[in-house]
């Protein structure tokens, strides 16, 4: 018997270890096969809300917001860069050279889900900044990434040239604030159960057969 279990997956598209939280809870889900229906919402969660349109140097951005070393930068590089290898990413650390306002990205991702391609243009964004060091704030290249996973470009630029679904979203990031939400990757199951962090697989399968289990004896 099939568990249905609603996620809502908070994060940002500028944030590297969402994405590999991200394919960790991919990986999960396909591991638990049919015990489990996964219904995916990817909620907003600015890092840097107030970053200006040019964005940031990543690494003064890095050592003014935790005070990181030269060394410290890059021991966390090579740390993602494996974890994302594990799990079939390419982090190209060396195309990320600045940190961007996401806010737009947001509004895509919400028109997206109301099309039913949320979860393509969520991995799409992840990959063009992370793997291809685009600019996540440019709204060419967010119309450009909506059209090669087959979202209609003419509708994205609409949405984009608007101020479309901005109270939306704010309402959607105040919402997990007052939830209590103060770092991403944050997965919520079933509104009910909370997982943060970029954990391994066996965190999320562990997690989500135990509440399939408890469906199905409730």
């Amino acid at each position: 018997m099939t568990a249905p279990i609603k996620i809502d997956f908070v994060s940002d598209v500028s944030c590297p270890w969402c994405v590999v939280g991200l394919r960790s809870l991919e990986q999960a889900i396909e591991r638990v096969g049919s015990d489990v229906s996964a219904d995916i919402h990817f909620q907003p969660f600015e890092l840097n809300p107030q970053m200006a349109p040019e964005g940031q140097d990543i690494g003064e951005h890095i050592t003014q917001k935790y005070g990181s070393t030269p060394e410290q930068m890059e021991q966390s590089r090579e740390g993602l860069r494996a974890r994302g290898e594990e799990l079939g990413f390419t982090f190209n650390m060396d195309k990320r050279a600045r940190i961007y306002n996401t806010f737009d990205a947001h509004r895509l991702l919400h028109w997206a889900e109301q099309e039913g391609r949320q979860h393509e243009l969520k991995k799409a964004l992840f990959a063009a900044y992370f793997t291809d060091g685009r600019n996540p704030s440019d709204r060419e290249v967010l119309i450009d990434v909506a059209a090669q996973i087959g979202l209609d470009p003419v509708r994205a630029r609409e949405v984009l040239e608007s101020n479309r679904y901005a109270d939306e979203v704010r309402e959607r990031e105040q919402h997990f604030g007052r939830l209590g939400i103060r770092a991403v990757p944050s997965v919520i199951i079933n509104n009910k159960y909370l997982i943060q962090g970029g954990q391994p697989v066996e965190v999320f399968e562990q997690a989500l057969r135990q509440i399939a289990t408890e469906k199905h004896t409730n």
